[in-house]
């Protein structure tokens, strides 16, 4: 088979299970107890968040283990509204945001009675810090725009943003899922508040996530119950899979620099070979500033759907969006709101090419869609 939706999940590292096995057999020990059995725990998790921290310039203090990106992104959106003491609320995010950061809203929009105002991107899928300031009322929360999108790929200037924010008294998060063990991340360089990761997208396991929390960042607990997470998420810590996220984000940042080039050179190979073999496609998101091995893609006249499916049949596998929303066959959201001409919407694709895929699968692949497509 050719796994070519690395965006969707990520195969688990072998040396990231290694690490993981003996907190899931001889260490099982509660790192909440006060007994010496509980203690290599108890260090484990001291150690991965320290490693964590490193890996995206931040300190140990502000590194707050969660279930994955979603209950990062819901934790950082509702947290930072219910932790609010302003009368009226209102919170600023893009339309091309993902479902966890989109829901959030809506509920707090449904529920509570938050305002909530949806910024248009441009054709690339960039926000503009202008429009972005211009939308910041007296009464405004957080911003909340993610780093790199996830279908996409386009990858957010992330700096400036947080500065309009910021430069108004606003708290600002980043949903940074896609973009954490893929491309650089600095939390101080970047100057946000707030930054939401998953580890299944950087070869580490699924279930287990992080939220960074500038110190000093109110947030109301999102879990509650025990004192574990210094009293801000409850809940028995899952060592063995902490353990295996700051091993793999660990790994991945120490090779960013050669995976991005590998991934870059495959995104841009399957470009080359789509052009050639005659393929009308737009290229959606920028043209560079984008994740390496993101290749989306709207074609003329086609259907990304039975596109799917016939490659499928040829064991390739690749998306139409967000896995989250896989089992919807409307045109996702973010190519909506991008504005894909209509010609071509419908016939959206999304390759996302890893450290495990070769050029000779790219094209493998651009041969497959020249074929379904019965482009000449």
């Amino acid at each position: 088979m050719i796994y070519a939706d690395n965006a969707a999940t990520t195969r688990l590292d072998m040396d990231v299970l290694d690490a993981m096995l003996p907190f899931l057999c001889e260490e099982y020990g509660n790192p909440s107890n006060a007994y010496s059995f509980a203690r290599t725990g108890k260090k484990a998790l001291k150690e991965a968040r320290e490693k964590i921290a490193s890996c995206i310039g931040a300190l140990p203090e502000e590194i707050f283990f969660t279930s994955g990106g979603t209950e990062s992104d819901n934790w950082a959106i509702k947290g930072a509204i219910f932790a609010s003491q302003s009368e009226k609320k209102h919170l600023i995010t893009s339309r091309i945001e993902h479902h966890a950061v989109l829901h959030s809203c809506y509920f707090l929009k449904e529920a509570v009675g938050v305002d909530v105002t949806y910024l248009q991107t441009d054709r690339e899928g960039f926000v503009s810090a202008n429009v972005l300031e211009e939308a910041i009322r007296d009464c405004t929360v957080l911003a909340s725009v993610m780093l790199a999108n996830n279908e996409i790929g386009t990858i957010e200037k992330i700096q400036k943003l947080a500065e309009k924010a910021h430069t108004h008294g606003v708290l600002f998060h980043t949903d940074a899922v896609q973009a954490v063990g893929h491309i650089p991340v600095n939390v101080a360089e970047l100057g946000v508040d707030m930054l939401s990761a998953s580890a299944h997208k950087f070869n580490g396991p699924k279930g287990i996530g992080f939220l960074y929390k500038r110190k000093g960042v109110a947030l109301f607990s999102y879990m509650s119950g025990g004192a574990q997470e210094s009293g801000q998420r409850a809940g028995t810590e899952n060592v063995a899979y902490i353990v295996g996220m700051a091993a793999a984000l660990e790994k991945k940042v120490g090779c960013l620099e050669e995976s991005m080039a590998h991934n870059s050179a495959l995104a841009k190979n399957l470009l080359r070979l789509l052009h050639e073999k005659g393929i009308d496609f737009l290229l959606n998101g920028h043209s560079e500033k984008r994740l390496p091995g993101n290749v989306n893609i709207s074609i003329r006249s086609a259907d990304g759907e039975i596109l799917l499916h016939r490659l499928d049949l040829m064991k390739i596998y690749v998306s139409t969006g967000s896995a989250c929303n896989a089992g919807s066959t409307d045109i996702s959201h973010v190519i909506r709101a991008i504005g894909v001409p209509s010609g071509y919407a419908a016939g959206t694709i999304r390759i996302t090419l890893g450290n495990d895929n070769t050029l000779e699968e790219t094209a493998q692949i651009a041969e497959a869609i020249r074929w379904v497509t019965g482009a000449v």
